[in-house]
């Protein structure tokens, strides 16, 4: 209001200088008898010198209206290109209505980003590769971690089940007992399969994205008790981001295993307006991503995942109602789908 206020009384003084000096050309100086009719000649009752006035600040207040609507609609445009740099399929307008040194400064905001993002995969891309000399270690680490988690989860849980079994001797209430053993195993059986995911290899060993994605969905689809659905579409992509987004499915299907007691799962990947998309979506339990810290490890490991790939991603979860984890990352232009034949299965 302030800005407002400031430009309404700079244009109306700017104007009534203009008009003053026009009528010092017209008239001469001041002079009380020749400027004698600004304030005798009357227009509807009012002097003519006020009327002039009147109508000058008229014109002040719609020229300050017209100027601060043009730069609200500026900013509002610099607002929005600004949101949209990170977004990887983003491209800057060629015609922007904004001034030049600001459409200059966005052009090299985004252009660094996408050096950034290009030099983020390239540098994933050597990572990856120096990686295969470590598979033996990175193994042998996974299987310690694996024997721990063992350890504090899923055997526990045996554990129970075989007080439960032993008690069954000298209890009289034998179905409820059983029941509540049935719910033990089958929750360890569960996080054992999830555990299991961790042990294949970080490499897809000379395999596609897609077929390694498929040859894991029919692998769970014999061992879990949810309904799973796939379409999973060839493209190319670096070796780098095979590892990364075969990785990330893992890690969201282990947290659907463990965590979601879903009935039905959909994974797609696909590629769609020069973007390779990976979602992951379940009907389970879902969580409050603010309060909810059980399965933030694994949300943590996608996030950094998808970061070290210089791609976006999002993970939306509803109580009661089921997550979603979804990873976009921008193909390059001479990487186009090799095949747009789609591999679709049913468990």
């Amino acid at each position: 209001m302030i800005a407002f206020i400031s430009r309404l009384c700079t244009i109306f003084l700017l104007l009534t200088g203009a008009t003053f000096g026009l009528f010092v050309a017209l008239w001469g100086k001041p002079d009380k008898d020749v400027w004698e009719p600004l304030w005798q000649q009357q227009y509807d009752g009012m002097p003519f010198g006020g009327f002039i006035l009147i109508s000058l600040f008229g014109i002040s207040l719609l020229l300050t209206s017209w100027m601060s609507v043009v730069a609200r609609a500026r900013e509002a445009q610099a607002t929005r290109v600004v949101k949209q740099l990170v977004e990887p399929d983003f491209v800057l307008p060629k015609k922007l209505a904004l001034p030049k040194p600001l459409t200059k400064a966005l052009a090299q905001t985004s252009e660094l980003i996408d050096t950034q993002r290009k030099s983020l995969q390239r540098l994933s891309n050597e990572r990856a590769e120096a990686n295969d000399k470590m598979i033996q270690e990175r193994i042998v680490a996974e299987r310690q971690r694996l024997a721990r988690e063992l350890h504090d989860s899923v055997s526990q849980q045996l554990f129970a089940a075989s007080m439960l079994l032993s008690a069954l001797t000298e209890s009289e209430q034998h179905a409820a007992s059983l029941k509540q053993v049935e719910k033990i195993v089958q929750q360890a059986q569960l996080e054992m399969r999830a555990l299991l995911l961790h042990l294949r290899p970080v490499a897809l060993h000379n395999k596609t994205l897609a077929q390694g994605l498929e040859e894991l969905i029919i692998e769970l689809q014999q061992k879990v008790f949810f309904h799973i659905e796939y379409e999973l579409e060839e493209m190319t992509l670096t070796k780098a981001e095979e590892d990364h987004l075969f990785r990330i499915a893992q890690e969201a299907l282990s947290n659907t295993l463990r965590h979601a007691k879903a009935s039905e799962v959909e994974l797609l990947l696909v590629a769609r307006d020069d973007l390779a998309i990976l979602r992951i979506q379940d009907n389970g339990l879902g969580f409050d991503l603010e309060a909810d810290k059980s399965t933030s490890y694994g949300l943590q490991n996608i996030a950094e995942r998808a970061v070290e790939i210089g791609c976006t991603y999002k993970i939306v979860s509803i109580p009661n109602e089921g997550t979603i984890v979804e990873v976009k990352i921008p193909l390059q232009k001479e990487m186009e789908p090799i095949d747009s034949n789609i591999n679709s299965g049913r468990s």
